[in-house]
């Protein structure tokens, strides 16, 4: 509980069976949690008993995706302010008090990776995975003209029920990490107030099944490029036609 509002944490797991225990653990322990929702998406084999070993609320989706786990875990939510995280040790949970802080003066926020990586070698984010962030991120905030972001790809966030209310209708991309892009650009299409804050951003354990090595990089840094323009070309072309009605 925070100031009187309900406080959930929310994770999608499928490659987290060496770390989702201690994740969870964590976040129970900052005092703030009222509500952890673990989605089970066709995870390894035992992930289910590290979670059942803690008071966390185990969901199965059995569709296959970055996008349908995360969904599935925000619906399943009942709290009012609603905390999106990744169980493979590269949060802290310790950080979810900044959340909170700011959530009494914004509807989203968002956390970002790179203010706090020290080198270009940081832990957790190479060089080219740093600066393709950077560079989509500014890119956002050129063509949609709003607040300042250094990152486009970090799943810490916060949401109050009014923003997942809003934004929840025009979901997609369930099947791919694209969803997790698509977040902010709703948030920043539907006017939504949100603020961008520095996180601690670790190693994480095991290999990332979206970016596993460089070329994977390359290639999901320019689709997420090319998605960024298509969303702001669409979301220009809508609200010019809608101005001439």
């Amino acid at each position: 509980m925070y100031k009187g509002k309900k406080v959930s944490v929310v994770f999608s797991t499928y490659k987290e069976k060496k770390t989702i225990k201690k994740v969870i653990e964590d976040f129970w322990d900052t005092g703030y949690v009222d509500e952890i929702v673990v989605v089970n998406n066709n995870a390894q084999k035992g992930t289910d008993k590290e979670v059942q070993k803690t008071k966390a609320k185990l969901v199965h989706e059995c569709r296959q995706g970055y996008g349908y786990g995360f969904q599935r875990a925000i619906n399943e939510a009942t709290g009012d302010l609603i905390v999106v995280s990744e169980p493979d040790g590269s949060f802290l949970a310790k950080d979810l008090e900044r959340f909170l802080v700011y959530s009494e003066g914004f509807d989203v926020v968002i956390g970002s990776r790179t203010s706090l990586i020290a080198s270009l070698s940081g832990r957790g984010m190479g060089w080219l995975r740093k600066f393709s962030n950077v560079f989509e991120a500014k890119t956002i905030e050129v063509l949609f003209n709003t607040n300042a972001l250094t990152d486009v790809g970090c799943t810490y966030k916060l949401f109050s029920r009014k923003a997942i209310r809003k934004i929840s209708e025009n979901w997609g991309y369930g099947d791919s990490a694209l969803f997790n892009t698509q977040l902010y650009l709703l948030v920043i299409s539907k006017n939504l107030s949100f603020v961008e804050i520095p996180i601690t951003y670790l190693q994480r354990t095991g290999a990332s099944s979206v970016v596993p090595d460089l070329k994977s990089e390359i290639w999901w840094g320019l689709r997420i490029q090319v998605y960024i323009f298509y969303f702001w070309l669409k979301n220009t072309l809508f609200n010019s036609r809608r101005q001439k009605r």
